[in-house]
């Protein structure tokens, strides 16, 4: 394994970034000196990542931490009584569609390297519940859910995860894989109908903001979209789409590179084009992912503290970084990472993080 992808594997793994209860905080305060509150949103990522890594080197800690993660959602996250995954668990007052996929998707990625069958039904019955409560009259899924009632959240136009978008077709893929798991195809149909929302949309989602700053963060959701798009990568319209996205993503970013620059948008523009390429969707452009591979590697922090060395900065301004070592960064940056530098093989798309 690389150097940087094993050194960003340990600071998962020994950081404190995943806390005794097997939850993972949003990210660590560099100037502050402290974690911030446990995400089951990112808990579900760190397990997707930890199962990564443990294909990547056969490493027993890296499975032992992906299931404590996902112990922890099944356990003391999910909401029985009300068929729930809070946002946050203290206090659960929201549930979020996006945060609901990327839990089914970190809870397969466990089932599958484990075998407990806990995990896929967990994943299955939070399934059902994405698509029974999020389910607008329009045929849309809200973006977010008051608790307990599960009344929906006033939208705002201006904030891409408070409305429903292209991002979302992310969080569907859990459903897909729900369907190639359980054989259950009825799975499917929620998938289809947000890819189709998401085809009609896409193309007014950027810039989709005055501000640059802002196109930036929209950059992060828009890279979601075009994961969303890997199950049905071989269709002709999903591949003009990846094409279209992988171009538009790649020049806005470089664009606004100079004022603001977040290191999971680096991530997720390399690992497309590493995915489209081996789904025969989009030809690799290798000198431009080689750039971003090297843009990249450059957020991976160095220092004397271990709750930070190794982990990847958020972002940067200019010159000055951001005071956040994030876990989802981090975990986007590494895969990114060994993949780009992958010796013979593909990347499959369910370990996808």
């Amino acid at each position: 394994m690389l150097p940087n992808v094993s050194l960003a594997g340990e600071w998962l793994l020994r950081s404190g970034i995943q806390q005794p209860s097997g939850g993972v905080a949003r990210y660590y305060r560099v100037d502050q000196g402290r974690d911030y509150a446990i995400s089951t949103e990112i808990t579900g990522y760190a397990a997707s990542a930890l199962v990564y890594l443990h294909a990547l080197n056969g490493g027993q800690r890296c499975l032992a931490a992906g299931e404590a993660a996902a112990r922890f959602l099944v356990c003391k996250a999910w909401n029985a009584a009300g068929c729930a995954m809070p946002f946050e668990i203290d206090p659960p007052r929201f549930t979020y569609f996006f945060d609901c996929g990327i839990i089914v998707r970190g809870l397969l990625a466990v089932w599958r390297a484990t075998g407990n069958d806990e995990y896929l039904d967990k994943a299955a019955a939070l399934g059902k519940a994405m698509q029974r409560d999020f389910a607008a009259p329009s045929g849309e899924f809200h973006p977010i859910l008051e608790l307990p009632e599960k009344r929906a959240v006033e939208r705002d136009a201006l904030r891409w995860s408070r409305t429903p978008g292209c991002y979302q077709l992310k969080a569907a893929m859990g459903w897909w894989e729900l369907a190639e798991a359980t054989g259950d195809g009825a799975f499917r149909e929620p998938y289809d109908r947000v890819l189709e929302q998401a085809l009609g949309g896409y193309p007014e989602f950027l810039p989709g903001h005055a501000d640059p700053l802002k196109v930036m963060d929209r950059l992060h959701a828009f890279g979601y979209f075009l994961e969303g798009l890997l199950p049905r990568a071989g269709e002709a319209r999903c591949r003009a789409a990846l094409r279209d996205g992988i171009g538009r993503m790649a020049a806005l970013l470089s664009e606004i590179a100079p004022r603001f620059e977040r290191s999971d948008v680096y991530a997720q523009l390399l690992r497309i084009r590493l995915y489209a390429d081996a789904a025969g969707a989009v030809a690799l452009d290798a000198a431009a992912a080689e750039g971003e591979a090297r843009a990249l590697a450059g957020f991976q922090a160095a220092s004397q503290d271990a709750r930070v060395h190794g982990g990847f900065y958020f972002g940067r301004k200019g010159s000055q970084w951001l005071p956040y070592v994030n876990p989802v960064s981090t975990a986007f940056a590494l895969q990114a990472l060994a993949e780009f530098h992958r010796a013979g093989g593909k990347p499959q798309r369910r370990l996808l993080i």
